[in-house]
């Protein structure tokens, strides 16, 4: 079998990159990747390269797209490409995830249909469906009402996928996952963020009164349920992906500070981002009952997993830190900080 990856350089995909070709000695992997901040060859570093093809190339650009398809026969696309960070979509602007997360899906659901792609896996968020309230959780047939511009243009991409479908009889799917944690997450997000501040001592900086409630799955869990999706779903279903492990954000940070064995005094309120979803919490049980699947990591095995990896790939995480966008990070941050206290 021969799979399309985009964006696998990335977080997400660079594990399920890895699963795959470590679960399956049939499976080769071409991987489309335009290496933005986020995007990290390293993260691929010692893959076997005769079953695995990386391509550096924009989703978004037609030329780029199609002489990776006339190149190779693919049987299943799996598209992970996305400008990925709220934040960003904030402050930079939502130009960039237009492009890539809206018109990027679009050219590779046209080239999936002009080549003939068997299955289009389509990888979403439960940000596309906007906040709940204190009680219940998201099902399948939840309203989509994103509530900033990186929400927003994933939800446009969930549609033009499902328009494929229905329009042209693309046999396409998409999965929609909460907050993924584990090996290789750019340390903009929330877990490795407080452990790359907690190792160095420095403020851990947490979004308002840190009550912002989310669901959390091991990245490699993840893997294992789009895997399940890519082979066995009905064409043009939707499947969340939840691990049940519905907690505050502070209760998170604070975690990662017993595990380390920091003091809760690095931690620091700051001030909130303008449309910060209060609460998402995924019903999975379509996807337990319809393929089986189910985490096979509990929450506090997974965390002690990430942190351990952090910490055996400081290299890693320094060359990472030391970027010009993380130093933007750390300045917003200090911005943010300061307005909480004036």
């Amino acid at each position: 079998m021969k799979i399309l990856v985009t964006g696998g350089a990335g977080f997400i995909a660079s594990n399920f990159v890895r699963y795959m070709l470590s679960r399956y000695p049939d499976v080769s992997i071409v991987n489309l990747d335009s290496l933005t901040y986020a995007g990290n060859l390293e993260n691929l570093a010692d893959l076997d390269e005769r079953r695995h093809v990386f391509i550096k190339g924009d989703i978004s650009s037609v030329e780029d797209v199609e002489s990776v398809f006339k190149k190779h026969s693919f049987e299943n696309v799996v598209n992970f490409a996305a400008e990925s960070h709220v934040d960003r979509s904030l402050h930079f602007g939502a130009q960039v995830f237009i492009r890539t997360n809206i018109a990027g899906t679009q050219v590779l659901l046209d080239m999936s249909r002009q080549y003939g792609v068997k299955r289009f896996v389509q990888i979403s968020t439960d940000e596309v469906y906007g906040s709940l309230g204190n009680t219940g959780k998201f099902t399948e047939m939840s309203t989509i009402q994103p509530n900033n511009p990186y929400a927003a243009t994933k939800a446009s991409a969930d549609f033009m996928v499902r328009a494929a479908h229905k329009s042209h009889g693309l046999n396409a799917v998409i999965t929609r996952c909460s907050n993924n944690f584990g090996p290789y997450q750019f340390p903009e997000k929330l877990i490795p963020l407080m452990i790359a501040n907690a190792l160095e001592n420095r403020d851990l900086p947490v979004y308002g009164d840190g009550m912002h409630v989310r669901d959390w799955i091991f990245v490699i869990d993840h893997c294992s349920a789009i895997d399940l999706v890519m082979r066995n779903a009905e064409a043009g279903s939707i499947y969340n992906i939840g691990s049940d492990h519905d907690v505050p954000n502070l209760e998170i940070v604070k975690l990662v500070l017993k595990i380390l064995d920091k003091p809760e005094t690095l931690i620091k309120h700051v001030l909130d981002r303008p449309g910060h979803d209060r609460r998402y919490a995924m019903d999975s049980s379509k996807i337990r009952k319809d393929l089986g699947w189910r985490p096979a990591f509990s929450f506090e095995q997974a965390m002690k997993k990430t942190v351990d990896w952090y910490l055996g790939n400081r290299a890693w995480l320094e060359h990472i830190r030391s970027g010009a966008y993380m130093k933007y990070y750390e300045t917003l941050y200090r911005d943010r900080l300061a307005k909480s206290s004036s």
